[in-house]
């Protein structure tokens, strides 16, 4: 995620503190978690497997909007 943050901060001309990088981050990784979290207890399965389940549904998502399926 922080070599994602370098690339826009190179690719948008923007300068970001390390401060607001940190900041960018725990954000990212709150909603993560929270994501994940939800799912593990809507199906009553661990941590690992929920993730597993939130990444194909947002990749199931992406390509739905494509129009690739």
């Amino acid at each position: 995620t922080v070599s994602y943050f370098e690339w826009v901060q190179n690719f948008m001309n923007f300068y970001w503190t390390a401060e607001e990088v940190n900041s960018r981050l725990e954000q990212k990784m709150v909603e993560a978690f929270a994501c994940i979290y939800q799912m593990s207890q809507d199906y009553g399965v661990e941590m690992r497997m929920a993730a597993y389940m939130v990444s194909i549904a947002r990749l199931a998502e992406a390509i739905r909007v494509r129009g690739w399926a």
